[in-house]
Parts: C-alpha cells; sequence; structure tokens
C-alpha cells in the first residue's frame, strides 16, 4: 500500500511539472496615469488590466498599449 502511495505521489509530480505554462509577456512600459500607484496586474486575450492603489481599474490593449477603460471601483470600509 505505501508503494502503491509512493507511485501515484511520484506520477503526479512528474505530471505537473510535464504541464509548464508559458508565463505571459509584461509590457515592457506601461504608460499609467500621472501620479498613478499600480497594486496589481492581470492579463486577457488581448487586453491587460492594472489596479491603482486609487481604486480604479485601467484596461489597456496588449498590442498599443493605449488605455482602452478606467472603471472607479467602490468599495465597503
Amino acid at each position: 500500500m505505501i508503494l502503491g502511495l509512493i507511485t501515484i505521489m511520484a506520477l503526479l509530480v512528474i505530471r505537473l511539472q510535464a504541464v509548464e505554462r508559458p508565463a505571459p509577456v509584461l509590457p515592457e512600459a506601461v504608460s499609467l496615469p500621472e501620479g498613478v500607484t499600480p497594486e496589481a496586474i492581470t492579463f486577457g486575450r488581448g487586453w491587460y488590466a492594472v489596479v491603482t492603489s486609487d481604486d480604479r481599474i485601467l484596461i489597456f490593449d496588449a498590442d498599443s498599449h493605449k488605455m482602452l477603460s478606467e472603471t472607479a471601483i467602490t468599495l465597503p470600509r
């Protein structure tokens, strides 16, 4: 039983190492509005979003790096 458990764990480790996803390519220079501090970034197909410290989400085109959308976030505090 122990040998079977070790075999299953080894196969899981081997399998999970084989499934490597390529890391997303970060834009070389994200042009944020003046005074904006980024807190997080996420990627989608053809776009990326920057969450700012002043509670906004800025959506950029992945190819041109132009801002497509700006959304204010209202969170309960």
